[in-house]
């Protein structure tokens, strides 16, 4: 009996008898990531640097998978239909707390419908125009959408994300009847600007820093409550009294119900990740902030935006569709 009880003490240290969704065996094959917007935007870029560095930490592939859709439904709903076990996660954006203001039914509540793991990253974002273009600052800007809103098109990605409610933020807030053109990638966004299809375009710096550095094209303004410092020159929209500030984050989230030692062990690897000299200098590059969180710290940061953006929403007039 004593050499039972040695030998099960020593499975249970080595990890090897523990429940199926223990995070001691955690994880046996790789692990699908779905990304609620397109290729080449902020969101992708940062959870693609974060899976490469993930996938050496815990000796599986980190499958990075893009589902662009208004309000990240398509991708949520695909997250919330998973089998709970660690092995399908989703990036969480601040959009999707701008979607539940914005959207009168969505197929998941996204306050109750994931558990948190960690923040990635904070990001402002950039409005932009061609180079080209005669607005060399966002007062030219509203001067050419005053004199005719009926051909000043906005880019942004898609409905819901968090450019995409900063451009209805912008035009309620300026009271211009200007028109939102989505586009399903930053990509899309990008050539409707450059071919003149709309007059500015509304995304990070991360998404557009090969066009910027290149001078195809460039900001008048930012959206954050203070300047860039990658963008140091440009504005914030706040300092040319339009009242809209717009500072978005990504987050890694797991579908409710995944066990909490498996979420204790994405966490830790995230922080470690994060929290790292390599990742912390490629996100200050692309104009992000690297910030990791406890699994509680971002259940309160999005609970709080929910109610936040419902109020701004409110406040300018939105109406949910």
């Amino acid at each position: 009996m004593r050499h039972v009880i040695k030998l099960l003490a020593a499975l249970l240290i080595s990890g090897a008898v523990i429940g199926p969704a223990g995070a001691q065996t955690y994880p046996t094959r790789p692990v699908r990531v779905i990304v609620p917007f397109g290729p080449g935007g902020f969101a992708d870029i940062t959870m693609r640097l974060v899976g490469q560095q993930l996938s050496e930490r815990i000796g599986q592939q980190v499958v990075i998978e893009n589902r662009p859709s208004a309000g990240g439904i398509v991708a949520g709903s695909a997250v919330t239909s998973a089998q709970p076990d660690g092995y399908t996660l989703f990036v969480l954006s601040s959009g999707i707390a701008l979607s539940k203001a914005l959207l009168k039914t969505m197929p998941f509540d996204p306050g109750t419908a994931f558990v948190p793991v960690s923040t990635l990253a904070l990001f402002d974002l950039l409005v932009l125009v061609k180079a080209d273009s005669p607005m060399q600052t966002i007062n030219d800007a509203l001067a050419a959408a005053r004199s005719d809103p009926a051909k000043f098109n906005i880019g942004t990605i898609s409905p819901g994300s968090t450019q995409n409610v900063t451009g209805e933020l912008y035009r309620a807030t300026t009271a211009i009847p200007m028109t939102i053109v989505p586009y399903r990638t930053t990509g899309d966004v990008l050539t409707s600007l450059l071919r003149g299809d709309t007059q500015i375009a509304i995304d990070s710096y991360a998404a557009l820093k090969s066009p910027i550095d290149a001078g195809s094209i460039r900001a008048i303004a930012a959206t954050g409550d203070q300047r860039s410092p990658m963008q140091a020159k440009v504005p914030t929209l706040k300092e040319n009294n339009i009242d809209v500030v717009v500072v978005g984050w990504n987050a890694l989230v797991a579908p409710a119900g995944t066990p909490k030692d498996v979420i204790r062990f994405l966490n830790a690897h995230l922080r470690a990740i994060i929290e790292g000299a390599d990742f912390k200098k490629r996100m200050l590059d692309l104009g992000g902030e690297p910030v990791a969180s406890t699994p509680e710290e971002l259940d309160a940061r999005l609970k709080s935006d929910i109610d936040m953006w419902a109020a701004v929403v409110k406040k300018a007039g939105l109406e949910p569709h």
